[in-house]
């Protein structure tokens, strides 16, 4: 039950009583959200765990769909970045995670939305680019420079990485085997230069490689290529950091997949989180697409 106005930052709930999973020495994390299912797994993990989870959703792209996940709900326009420390702050916060996609293309949509502050603007400016890892790095160390511990977004998320298995009934041909071997290494790369985590091949080609137009567009952009039949392979960047930006797949990677039909989808085991693994795996199973996990390294 999510805690009122009222009762922000005490951990009590409207009836005026502590929710069972808590105690007067609970922890409190501060969940840093953006869009998705993501941040809805996390908070209910780290609920499990004996954390009060403060969900801090920022919009847009984030909407109030996390608020009864949480014992406290606040939201905070992701361009003021001066906010989110001051709130971080206000709320006691030294322990957070961040959780869920924040679209880059937002930097260039329509700017209407986002309203940055000096703290957000002074920080852009000092990026020598815009890559996602300059980004990502420079607001995580402005977090940790207030002396907030950010922890891996997988500490929270254990039960729901993918194994190093077949996780369909249907595993990959001798020729899908090669052509994901093939996949993972420009994958591999391509994560090294801070481009994306996924590609799409087929027949040892590439068709696509993810932008800035995130995993489901680059998957169908390259199935369209292949017509069908193709190979998506998603991986994590070389020295990965797992506070932020850890490969994730959903339903919606597979209905992109089926809109295309594409047959094969091969993560890196123990670094892809599946969102919903149970529902994941039936409906992929249901569609004929073979989900496999696996480790080259």
């Amino acid at each position: 039950m999510p805690v009122t106005a009222g009762g922000r930052g005490s951990g009590v709930n409207k009836e005026g009583t502590t929710p069972k999973h808590l105690t007067p020495n609970t922890r409190i994390l501060g969940l840093i959200a953006g869009m998705g299912d993501l941040p809805k797994a996390v908070a209910a993990e780290a609920r499990k765990m004996g954390y009060r989870v403060v969900g801090i959703a920022l919009y847009p792209p984030a909407d109030e769909s996390l608020k009864p996940f949480v014992d406290d709900f606040h939201k905070i326009n992701i361009g003021r970045f001066g906010g989110l420390l001051a709130l971080l702050k206000k709320m006691s916060i030294t322990n957070a995670v961040m959780a869920g996609k924040v679209p880059k293309e937002l930097l260039y949509k329509n700017k209407t939305s986002i309203i940055p502050d000096m703290k957000a603007v002074k920080l852009l400016f000092s990026l020598k680019n815009r890559a996602d890892d300059t980004i990502m790095n420079a607001v995580v160390n402005e977090i940790e420079k207030h002396g907030i511990t950010l922890h891996h977004t997988t500490v929270f998320a254990k039960n729901l990485l993918a194994p190093a298995e077949s996780l369909t009934r249907n595993k990959p041909s001798k020729d899908e085997l090669k052509d994901i071997y093939f996949g993972w290494k420009i994958a591999k790369e391509m994560g090294r230069l801070d481009v994306g985590q996924t590609v799409v091949v087929k027949d040892l080609a590439v068709m696509a490689v993810e932008a800035i137009e995130g995993t489901d567009e680059a998957i169908k952009r390259g199935g369209d290529l292949a017509k069908k039949n193709a190979v998506v392979v998603k991986v994590s960047k070389p020295h990965q950091d797992m506070r932020f930006d850890v490969p994730v797949v959903g339903l919606d990677t597979l209905y992109a997949m089926k809109s295309v039909g594409a047959k094969v989808l091969a993560l890196e085991a123990e670094k892809c989180i599946i969102l919903d693994k149970e529902k994941f795996i039936k409906e992929a199973d249901k569609t004929g697409i073979i989900v496999i996990g696996l480790d080259f390294e």
